[in-house]
C-alpha cells in the first residue's frame, strides 16, 4: 500500500475509532469488577463506612481511579486530616486534581488550628485557593507584620458575605487596636444587615463597654425589624447602641419594603448623626433600586459621601438607567473603584451615557474595547459600532495526534471514566475535566472539545470550546444536539429554534441527567409541578412523574411551556426568558410604567441569577441564529423594547 495512503488510513482510524479505543483502554485497565470497587468505595464514603473504605483502599487493583478510593478513605479516617497521610497522598499524586483538592482541605484545617508554619510551607503549592484560604494566608502574613496584607484585609471590610476565616482576620485587627470604634461599628452594621449574626456578635466584645449592644436586642433588630421599630423606647437615641440597632432595623426592613422603611426612617432620622443617616440612606437607595422605586436615586443622594459597596454602586447605576438619568449613570460608574469600573457591564453603560451626553468619541472608544467579545456587552457594543455579529472563522480541525494527546491526558482520562460510572460521580468528572483545561492553548482546548463531543459529553465540549482565545470553533461552543427532536417542536409552536437552543444551552448544557438544587430536571430544567401542569394542559396521555426524565417528553413539555409563557408575555423573548427562570408574575412586575429598552430591563432584573440568565440566553440566541440562518445578527434588535406594565392585563394561570 502507498505509504501516504497508509498514513492517511491510520489517521482516519484513530479519529473515527477514538471513543471506542478509549472504552477498550478503560475496560482493560479497570474491568467491570474494578468499576464495582470504585462505586462501592463511593457508597462507603457517602455513608461513612470507614472500615469498608480502608479495606477497599488496601485492596488496590490498578484502576485509574484508585486515587479516589485512597482520597475517600483518608478523608474518612480522621478529622482534622492526618498530616502524614496527607503528605504521602500528595507525594504519590503530585499534579493531580485530587492532590490540589486535598491540599486545600488540609490547609483549611491548618488555618483553623493556627498552624501557621506548616500552612505557610505548603500554601504556595496551591494552584487556585478560594476566598477562605486567601483569608487564612492574609491572616498569617498579617501576624508576621506584612503591611500589604493589612491593606488587602481592609479592602474586604465592607463585605458581609465572607467565610469565617475572613472574619477572624478582621477580629485580629480590632483586637490589636488597628481599627477605631467607627470602623468596628461599620463592620458590625454590615454583618447585621446581611444577617451574619454570629460574626456580628463576635465584634461586640471588642467595642467599648458602654457601646456594646445587648445580644437579644441585636437579634430582634435583625430578625424582626418592623417589630423592633414598633417597640423603640422614646429615649432610644441617647446612646450609640440604641441608634445603631434602630438603623440596622431600618436597613433590614428596606430589604422587603423600601418605601415602608423610608417612612419609618423619616419619623426618627433627625435623632441620628450624619454618618448614621448616610448609612441608612445608602441601603434605602440600594434596596429601593432593586424594588424599582422612583425614590431610589433621591435616597442614594441623601447618602452623601457614604462609602458604598460594589453592589450598592451597581444598583445606583441601574436606578439611573431606569430613570433614565444618563448624567447620574456616568457619575455613578466613574465613582466606582477602578476594578469594578473596568468590568464589561459598566464599561458599556458608561459608553452609553457618554453617547447620550454627546461624547461620541469617548463612547466609541469604550465600545471598541468590548467589541468582538461573545457576551451580552460585547454584542451590544458591536451593535453600537454598527458591526453585525457573526461567529469568527472556524479554526483548523484538530489533528488525530492532537485529539489523541488530549484524550490521553491523565485528568481527561479519569474524567471520561467518571462520566461513564454514572450521575453520582458526574461532579467529580467535571472537576477532573476542568483541572485538565487550566492554562491550555487553543489547540489543546479544541482537541478536548472534540473528544467530549465524540463521547456525547456536550457540556464539557462547550466548556472547552468556550475557553479559546485566538482560534475558535463556534459549532462546538454553541453545540446544537438533538436537532431532529428540538427544531420540529419549536417550529410547530411558532418558537424561534435559535432562542430555544439559547435557553436550553443555559438551562442544562444539554445534559439530560442534570437536576437543579430546586428540583428542576432534564434538558429544559422543568420543575415537577410545572411539568404536570403542562402535561394536563396539552392533554399528554400516560404522563407520570418519572416521565420528566424522558428526553422526548422533557423537550415536548419544555417547548410547550416556553410557548405558553411566550404568548403570555406578549411574544416578548426577553420577558419570556425572565419568566421561564423566575416565574411570569415576577417578569411582569419588573417592567416599568413606560416602554423600556430590552437591555435596560435585563440589566435591572433584581434577581442576580435571573439577570445573568436572561443576558446569556439572549446572547446565546444570536449565535445560534447566525449558525442556523447563516446571516449576521443584532442583539439590540433581538432585545427590542419591553412594553410597559398595564393594570388592565388579565391574570394568568401560568405557574
Amino acid at each position: 500500500m502507498n505509504s501516504c495512503l497508509a498514513d492517511e488510513l491510520l489517521r482516519w482510524l484513530r479519529v473515527r475509532l477514538l471513543p471506542a479505543v478509549l472504552c477498550v483502554v478503560c475496560g482493560a485497565a479497570a474491568g467491570s469488577s474494578g468499576d464495582e470497587r470504585i462505586l462501592a468505595a463511593r457508597e462507603a464514603a457517602r455513608v461513612g463506612d470507614k472500615a469498608k473504605l480502608a479495606q477497599l483502599a488496601a485492596a488496590g487493583g490498578g484502576h485509574p481511579l484508585d486515587s479516589y478510593v485512597d482520597y475517600w478513605s483518608l478523608k474518612a479516617q480522621s478529622d482534622p486530616l492526618d498530616t502524614a497521610g496527607v503528605l504521602d497522598f500528595l507525594k504519590r499524586n503530585e499534579g493531580a486534581y485530587l492532590a490540589e483538592r486535598l491540599r486545600g482541605e488540609w490547609l483549611k484545617d491548618l488555618g483553623k488550628q493556627r498552624s501557621w508554619s506548616l500552612f505557610d510551607q505548603h500554601y504556595p503549592a496551591l494552584v487556585d485557593p478560594d476566598q477562605e484560604l486567601k483569608c487564612y494566608a492574609l491572616h498569617s502574613r498579617y501576624l508576621r507584620g506584612d503591611k500589604p496584607a493589612e491593606a488587602q484585609a481592609r479592602a474586604l471590610w465592607l463585605s458581609a458575605d465572607l467565610p469565617d476565616a475572613c472574619h477572624q482576620l478582621m477580629l485580629a485587627q480590632i483586637a490589636e487596636g488597628r481599627v477605631d470604634a467607627d470602623e468596628a461599628w461599620e463592620r458590625l452594621r454590615r454583618l447585621a444587615e446581611g444577617k451574619r449574626l454570629s460574626a456580628a456578635k463576635a465584634i461586640v466584645p471588642w467595642l467599648a463597654p458602654a457601646e456594646q449592644p445587648d445580644a437579644r436586642s441585636l437579634e430582634a433588630a435583625v430578625n424582626n425589624p418592623s417589630g423592633y421599630l414598633d417597640r423603640l423606647a422614646k429615649n432610644f437615641s441617647i446612646n450609640r447602641p440604641g441608634r445603631e440597632l434602630a438603623a440596622i432595623a431600618v436597613a433590614r426592613l428596606a430589604r422587603s419594603d423600601a418605601p415602608r422603611a423610608a417612612s419609618r426612617w423619616q419619623s426618627i432620622s433627625q435623632r441620628f448623626t450624619g454618618d448614621e443617616r448616610g448609612w441608612v440612606a445608602s441601603f434605602l437607595g440600594y434596596y429601593g433600586a432593586q424594588q424599582h422605586q422612583s425614590d431610589a436615586l433621591a435616597w442614594y443622594k441623601a447618602a452623601g459621601d457614604t462609602q458604598l459597596s460594589d453592589e450598592q454602586n451597581a444598583w445606583k447605576v441601574r436606578a439611573a438607567l431606569r430613570a433614565p438619568d444618563w448624567r447620574t449613570v456616568k457619575a455613578a460608574v466613574e465613582a466606582m473603584p477602578e476594578s469594578q469600573r473596568n468590568e464589561g457591564a459598566w464599561t458599556y453603560w458608561l459608553g452609553r451615557a457618554e453617547l447620550a451626553l454627546g461624547k461620541r468619541e469617548d463612547a466609541m472608544a469604550r465600545f471598541t474595547r468590548l467589541s468582538g467579545q461573545p457576551n451580552f456587552y460585547g454584542n451590544l457594543s458591536d451593535d453600537e459600532l454598527g458591526r453585525p455579529i457573526m461567529p469568527p472563522a472556524r479554526a483548523e480541525k484538530p489533528s488525530a495526534d492532537e485529539i489523541a494527546a488530549a484524550a490521553g491526558h491523565p485528568s481527561i482520562r479519569r474524567a471520561l471514566l467518571l462520566f461513564r460510572l454514572g450521575t453520582e460521580l458526574r461532579m467529580e468528572a467535571i472537576r477532573e475535566w476542568n483541572w485538565a483545561m487550566r492554562g491550555r492553548d487553543d489547540r489543546f482546548l479544541l482537541a478536548a472539545a472534540e473528544v467530549a463531543q465524540r463521547n456525547e459529553i456536550w457540556d464539557r465540549a462547550i466548556s472547552a470550546a468556550d475557553r479559546t482565545s485566538g482560534e475558535h470553533n463556534y459549532d462546538l461552543r454553541y453545540l446544537a444536539p438533538f436537532k431532529d427532536m428540538v427544531t420540529p417542536r419549536a417550529s410547530e409552536l411558532g418558537l424561534d429554534p435559535a432562542w430555544v437552543y439559547g435557553l436550553m444551552r443555559q438551562e442544562s448544557r444539554f445534559v439530560m441527567s442534570v437536576r437543579s438544587s430546586a428540583g428542576a430536571q432534564g434538558l429544559m430544567q422543568l420543575m415537577p409541578a410545572t411539568a404536570r401542569w403542562v402535561a394536563k394542559r396539552i392533554g399528554l396521555k400516560d404522563y407520570s412523574s418519572a416521565s420528566i426524565t424522558d428526553m422526548d417528553t422533557n423537550v415536548t413539555l419544555g417547548t410547550h411551556y416556553l410557548s405558553i409563557v411566550y404568548s403570555d408575555m406578549g411574544n416578548d423573548p426577553v420577558l419570556a426568558s425572565a419568566a421561564y427562570n423566575a416565574g411570569p408574575g415576577r417578569a411582569r412586575k419588573w417592567r416599568d410604567t413606560k416602554p423600556l429598552e430590552g437591555a435596560i430591563y435585563a440589566e435591572t432584573i433584581p434577581f442576580t441569577e435571573t439577570r445573568d440568565y436572561v443576558k446569556k440566553v439572549m446572547s446565546n440566541a444570536i449565535y445560534y441564529a447566525a449558525q442556523f440562518d447563516g446571516k449576521p445578527q443584532s442583539l439590540k434588535q433581538r432585545l427590542g423594547t419591553v412594553r410597559p406594565a398595564s393594570g388592565a392585563e388579565p391574570a394568568s394561570d401560568t405557574p
